[in-house]
């Protein structure tokens, strides 16, 4: 996989590589279109190349130095994709933890197809109330969050109707993931229980890859897949967004990867259940 923030450094390459060609296209060169927006040369050049994110005041000034105009909406709403990438968690969740629940729910809705790998947690579509509490409560300390975990809880809770709907979900679990103490032993085993139950459900399809088993892929950060356009990927510091297509391929191949070293069905109820049994 590449480093979290590749997929930032490449969308602004990407955006550089078009201001380039609105300039070429114009007939321009960069010292010529810097004069006329009154920068130091070396400005354009950065811009062009990505190692500097341009302002909205900064793409109006390049489409009217260039007469290309019409292309600054569409290049502004790039720029503020590229801008949403990576978003450290202080800037997510300054206005609490709730907010920051719902800020996806948008995403999540219009989503059919989810493919979700953890190496360490269950994932938020099939958590427990208990489960929940006890993982926002250890993000609010953390991080020095206000105390609004109850009405964070209520809003992930309630987003887990989804898999009730129009959608699927294919989840991978390394089997470590069944055995990290979230909580507590009574919460993990209300979780892992919960775990069997949802197994039942059409929309939901749990693998787990066993500790034992002869790897072809090592464990990678966890991440979620939605549909073939976003990945999303919790680092310590931020909230990393992927939208590069070449990106979103390496994810989708890793899930399909990790997949074939999953146990599904019988097997799968097995080795949760002897995490449960575990628990005493």
């Amino acid at each position: 996989m590449t480093s979290p923030s590749s997929s930032v450094q490449e969308a602004r390459k990407a955006l550089g590589k078009r201001l380039a060609e609105i300039r070429s296209a114009a007939g321009i060169s960069k010292r010529e279109l810097a004069r006329r927006c009154g920068w130091h040369e070396s400005k354009a050049s950065r811009f062009e190349s990505g190692t500097r994110a341009p302002s909205e005041r900064d793409l109006r000034d390049w489409c009217s130095a260039c007469a290309a105009d019409s292309k600054a909406e569409d290049l502004i709403s790039t720029a503020r994709g590229i801008e949403g990438m990576y978003v450290e968690w202080q800037r997510m969740e300054r206005d609490g933890l709730k907010l920051a629940q719902e800020s996806v729910l948008p995403l999540w809705e219009r989503t059919q197809r989810f493919r979700i790998y953890s190496p360490w947690l269950i994932p938020g579509p099939v958590q427990t109330a208990s489960y929940i509490t006890a993982l926002l409560i250890s993000i609010r300390d953390r991080r020095g969050l206000k105390d609004d975990v109850p009405a964070a809880v209520k809003v992930r809770v309630e987003k887990q109707n989804i898999v009730y709907g129009p959608h699927t979900f294919a989840i991978l679990l390394e089997e470590s993931a069944l055995r990290y103490r979230i909580g507590g032993a009574d919460v993990l085993r209300g979780q892992l229980g919960y775990l069997l139950t949802v197994m039942a459900l059409p929309s939901v399809s749990i693998g787990i890859i066993p500790q034992d088993v002869d790897r072809t892929l090592w464990p990678v950060e966890g991440f979620f897949l939605y549909d073939d356009n976003t990945v999303n990927v919790e680092l310590v510091s931020a909230h990393l967004t992927v939208v590069q297509d070449h990106e979103l391929a390496m994810y989708a191949r890793t899930f399909a990867d990790l997949k074939k070293l999953a146990v599904y069905g019988a097997e799968a109820r097995q080795i949760i259940t002897a995490a449960i049994e575990s628990l005493g």
